[in-house]
């Protein structure tokens, strides 16, 4: 379960579903640290009225080394950190090697450095890691090679990591989403010559709904692996 008084940080808190989470868990009464690249962004949508001091804004770019450590040093932590959320990234289709490139440090190493980093003090409070991860971890799509491959890395990365700290008392937990309502969906179906249509897919609340709940449960269980998708079929592509 979650303390009462708990410290969470979400990694991209300035995208949709990081969002949710993080204002998911501000209702729940945790003190949450919302990480993204532009501050901008993360002020775009304010915090829900009500939570005076418990939300904080981080910005950084964890492709740089320097700004993982900045993270680290930060007075926002004091020493504390409970859960853990990694739902930063990037997104593109390509077969250039430098997008191949520059997606292994947005979704793999820049995440993966930001983790090791503060791993010492998830394990300290007994914490959570939660990776929001895609379906294509599970099954790369036509074109998506590139941008599949960081997230089985990731995969890799969680399953690794869950056996590595499950006996220090920290559940490490990954969930797989299909297509989810928000402005990079919105730049895919574009892309496909498809209508967006956000009533007929994930909704970034549900998301960070099923994240709390996999947060509460009691000790005595952890949920590895959950996939979600779109309970419609995708409609065909515009000709």
């Amino acid at each position: 379960m979650i303390p009462d008084d708990a410290v969470a940080l979400v990694a991209g808190a300035s995208g949709d579903i990081g969002r949710a989470i993080a204002f998911d868990l501000l209702h729940r009464g945790s003190d949450v640290i919302m990480l993204g690249r532009s501050q901008a962004r993360l002020a775009q949508v304010p915090p829900p009225d009500g939570f005076p001091g418990k939300c904080h804004y981080l910005t950084a770019d964890l492709t740089r080394d320097e700004d993982i450590e900045r993270i680290a040093a930060s007075p926002l932590l004091a020493g504390r950190l409970d859960v853990l959320v990694l739902s930063s990234g990037a997104y593109e289709r390509s077969h250039d090697r430098s997008v191949f490139d520059d997606q292994l440090s947005a979704n793999v190493t820049g995440p993966y450095g930001l983790l090791r980093r503060l791993l010492p003090l998830v394990i300290q409070s007994e914490g959570q890691v939660v990776f929001v991860n895609s379906s294509q971890a599970l099954k790369a799509s036509a074109e998506t090679g590139q941008y599949a491959a960081t997230k089985h890395a990731l995969k890799a990365i969680a399953d690794s990591l869950r056996d590595e700290v499950n006996p220090d008392g920290v559940r490490v937990m990954s969930i797989f989403l299909g297509r989810t309502a928000g402005e990079r969906q919105r730049s895919i179906s574009a892309s496909e010559g498809r209508p967006y249509q956000p009533n007929q897919l994930i909704q970034p609340i549900d998301i960070a709904r099923l994240v709390r709940a996999m947060l509460q449960l009691s000790r005595t269980a952890e949920v590895t692996d959950v996939t979600l998708r779109p309970m419609q079929k995708s409609q065909p592509r515009s000709p």
